[in-house]
């Protein structure tokens, strides 16, 4: 699966996900856009955008997703909090449909 990190995650997370094409937000030169906007660019490249913005359900339309979307939801933006999610981010991509909108908590 081509996985994008978004720029709120730590980028040593793309080194866990074992067995993916993994790019950040900012290997791939779309920084500071706006959520609508990210999408739109990495649906071309990208199956999924992995974030842990929490705002990013409230602000996009699941009709409208070209790609699909999972938010982590932990305490922190530190590899640390991510690390419990992990194996169970793993399963979601092992299984993970187009064009969906998933949110992993804690």
């Amino acid at each position: 699966m081509r996985i994008l990190l978004d720029e709120s995650l730590p980028r040593k997370l793309g080194f866990l996900l074992a067995g993916h094409y993994v790019r950040t937000v900012q290997q791939i030169g779309l920084s500071g856009l706006d959520n609508v906007k990210l999408l739109a660019a990495a649906s071309v490249d990208f199956d999924v955008l992995i974030t842990g913005d929490q705002n990013m359900e409230s602000q996009q339309n699941q009709v409208y997703l070209s790609m699909g979307v999972i938010v982590l939801l932990a305490p922190s933006n530190k590899l640390e909090s991510f690390l419990p999610l992990v194996p169970e981010l793993l399963r979601t991509l092992d299984g993970f449909t187009p064009n969906t909108f998933t949110v992993l908590p804690m």
